[in-house]
Formats: C-alpha cells, sequence, structure tokens
C-alpha cells in the first residue's frame, strides 16, 4: 500500500530492539517495585527522549505542552479511535490522593480507593510517588480519570484495577504489575454501598460490561491472568500508548466463545509496545470488530494476533518482528476452528512491515473490502512506528517540563 502523509518531526529516533532486564518477583512490593524501575529506566535510556511531534497524535496533543500540570484536563481531549469520546472527569473536580493504603470496606479519604467510587466527575492525581497495594479489586465508578503524571505511581502486589458496568473513564500512566488473584468479599462500590466481589482474574485491568474507556500511558508486566482483558460487551474501547513486558496471555478481547454479546465490541488498540517476554494474545480477539494499528510487536513466543468466534480484525501500519524461532513466524493464530471455517473470518492486513520471517495470514472477504469502520484513526507509515511508540508506557513529568522518559 502507498501512503500519502505530511507532518513536521521535531526529532526522529529509530529504536533499535528493547533489553528489558527481568527478575524474578519477590513478595516485597517495595522490592518488586524497585527492580521494576531498575528495568524499565534501562530500557528507557535505550529508547531516547522524545516528547512531541512524532506523528503520534495523541503525544502530540499535550506532550508539547511544558504547563501540562496546569492544563492536566486537555488530555480528555485527545483521545484517538474508538474510545476517543472517553471524557474521564474532565467536567470535575480534582481529587488528591495522599495515602497510599487501602481499606476495601470502609475507604479513608484520601486513598485512592476512596476517589474512584465517588459519583461526582473526579479528576484523579497524586500527591507523591507511591505504591499502592490492593486487597480487592479496584471498582473504579464513571466519570473518573486517574491520571499517574506528576509521580511514580505502580499499584503492584495484589489485585488491581475493575471496570464494570461503568463509562466514560480514562487510566493514564500508571505502572501495573505483579497482580494477583484476591478472594471475594464485600467491597465499597459507592460512598454508601458495598457490593458482593467475587475471587478476580489476577487481571492487570479488568473492563467488564464497560464503554467510552482509553487506557493510555501505562507500564504492564507480570500479572496473574492478563494484563488487559475487555469482555462481556464492553464496547468504545482504547488502548494506546502502554509499555507491556514479561507476560504469557497478554489481552483478551471477548469473554467466550459462546458469550455473543461481545459482537458489538469496538476496539482500537494503537501505538502500543509489546516487548521482552510477551507469549501472545496482542490481542487475541472474539467476535467483535478490532483495529489494531501503529503498534511495536518486537517480541512473541507464540503469535502476535489472534482469535476465534469470526472476530474482524483490521491490523494496519503495525512493525511485526518475527523471533528467530522458524516455528513462530506468524502473526496470526486461529482458534477452535477448523481452516474451512477461519477462512471465512474478516482478517486484514494494509501496510504492516513484516521483519526477520514475520507473515499475516488474511482471510475472509474483508480481506480485499474496505473496512469503513476502521476510520476510528488513521494509520501513519509503519517506519514509523518506532519513534511513534518510543514514549509507551508511564512517562517522568515535571511541572515546568516536557514529560519524557
Amino acid at each position: 500500500m502507498a501512503f500519502s502523509f505530511t507532518f513536521t518531526f521535531h526529532l526522529l529516533l529509530l529504536v533499535p530492539s528493547v533489553v528489558y532486564v527481568y527478575t524474578s518477583p519477590v513478595q516485597d512490593p517495595e522490592l518488586v517495585v524497585q527492580e521494576v524501575e531498575k528495568s524499565i529506566n534501562g530500557s528507557r535510556r535505550k529508547l531516547g527522549y522524545l516528547s512531541c511531534g512524532t506523528g503520534n497524535p495523541i503525544d502530540d496533543c499535550w506532550r508539547c505542552d511544558p504547563n501540562w500540570e496546569r492544563n492536566r484536563k486537555r488530555l480528555a481531549n485527545c483521545g484517538i479511535g474508538f474510545g476517543k469520546n472517553a471524557i474521564g472527569g474532565r467536567d470535575g473536580k480534582l481529587y488528591v490522593v495522599t495515602d497510599p493504603s487501602d481499606n476495601p470496606m470502609n475507604p479513608k479519604p484520601g486513598t485512592l480507593r476512596h476517589g474512584v467510587i465517588q459519583e461526582e466527575p473526579l479528576w484523579i492525581i497524586f500527591k507523591r510517588d507511591m505504591v499502592i497495594k490492593l486487597h480487592m479489586d479496584l471498582l473504579v465508578n464513571s466519570y473518573k480519570t486517574i491520571d499517574g503524571r506528576g509521580a511514580t505511581i505502580h499499584i503492584a502486589g495484589g489485585p488491581c484495577i475493575k471496570v464494570h458496568n461503568k463509562r466514560n473513564i480514562i487510566i493514564h500512566g500508571i505502572h501495573i504489575h505483579h497482580c494477583k488473584r484476591g478472594g471475594s468479599g464485600y467491597v465499597s462500590d459507592f460512598p454508601n454501598h458495598r457490593t458482593w466481589s467475587a475471587r478476580s482474574d489476577g487481571d492487570g485491568i479488568t473492563i467488564s460490561g464497560g464503554s467510552h474507556v482509553w487506557v493510555d500511558h501505562c507500564s504492564l508486566s507480570n500479572c496473574f491472568d492478563g494484563l488487559i482483558d475487555v469482555v462481556h460487551g464492553s464496547t468504545a474501547i482504547t488502548i494506546s500508548n502502554n509499555y507491556m513486558t514479561h507476560h504469557n496471555k497478554v489481552m483478551l478481547l471477548g469473554h467466550s466463545d459462546s458469550y455473543k454479546d461481545d459482537k458489538n465490541m469496538q476496539v482500537t488498540i494503537a501505538f502500543n509496545h509489546f516487548g521482552e517476554g510477551l507469549g501472545g494474545r496482542m490481542p487475541r480477539c472474539r467476535f467483535g470488530y478490532f483495529h489494531v494499528v501503529n503498534n511495536d510487536y518486537i517480541h512473541w513466543q507464540h503469535y502476535a494476533i489472534g482469535g476465534s468466534s469470526s472476530p474482524t480484525i483490521f491490523s494496519q501500519g503495525n512493525r511485526f518482528l518475527a523471533p528467530n524461532d522458524e516455528d513462530h513466524k506468524e502473526v496470526t493464530k486461529h482458534f477452535k476452528s477448523s481452516e474451512g471455517e477461519w477462512k471465512k473470518w474478516n482478517w486484514r492486513s494494509e501496510g504492516d512491515l513484516m521483519l526477520n520471517g514475520a507473515f499475516f495470514t488474511p482471510s475472509g472477504a474483508g480481506a480485499t473490502a474496505r473496512y469503513d469502520r476502521a476510520s476510528s484513526m488513521a494509520a501513519r507509515p509503519p517506519l514509523l512506528v518506532p519513534s511513534m511508540t518510543a514514549g509507551a508506557g508511564a512517562l517522568r513529568c515535571k511541572n515546568g517540563h516536557l514529560c519524557g522518559h
């Protein structure tokens, strides 16, 4: 495919393969965080510093502003893709997290849990660096933004984030790792209400029955189940600019092969960096429509993009670097179906860059048809993917300075 494009670069770096130093998880969350920080900082030095002008439309919308702290809510106008209308807590007050402790039944003012369960819109920020070890899933209410800019925020060592039947949520700039399964019990979901919560799956972020949700610039690794799961009829979702490493089953989009309500799911996966130590599911899709655009895949052990139950997948402008293993060069994987069945599924690759023998197996009538719904966003040329994704993951942001690594 021929591309036509015009924009100005402040800086263009072609990024080499990232080296991520992995250390086996330890029980003390503080020690876990230290190891994760050490690994991320090392890889960031290799990625280089990019602030704006890269062609990444999200970053170019807000990262060129050294006064980002005074203009935090500008971020809510920078979304792209199917989740672009997620406004989070844009129309509410600022809520400052000052206390990293967690009490699922009676959350204290100043804690993250106390903020996310409020009924009114809130833009949640953090007073200082902190490690938050949750004791139950963090049930995020509608019209909330969790904005980690200006501090280094880790959610680690316990259950993590869940969006259940809520809408208009932005999760930005958080380190989420070593998430564990939690026990069942009562947990606060509103200021004066508790709900029974079953045992959690151990995902980094679960979006169940949610809509208009945007997950941006988070760093995710080493969770019990998935890094991000989008299930039970969720739609209008964008997952962008995230930095994902060291996990087997990365991202599940669609609950099960029998849950047909997921046929209305629409998800955009854009500008993410899929790094070292990933197995597959980047993503694994069911039933819905999925636009996978301008992501950087530098490693997979089994496959990159897979699915079952006839999902529609449009892979556009991505960079795929296949592993050296000759048995796993294929980007795509079809689950639980015969060849005669999956050849009817609409899977299309357009303008992808295939390296080291990587190849994509297209299928279905959609392989030659126009994908009108892919107008969720326009793809950039894949040769620009290294620069557009060099800022993936949680950023270091200091007031008066551009956000970088």
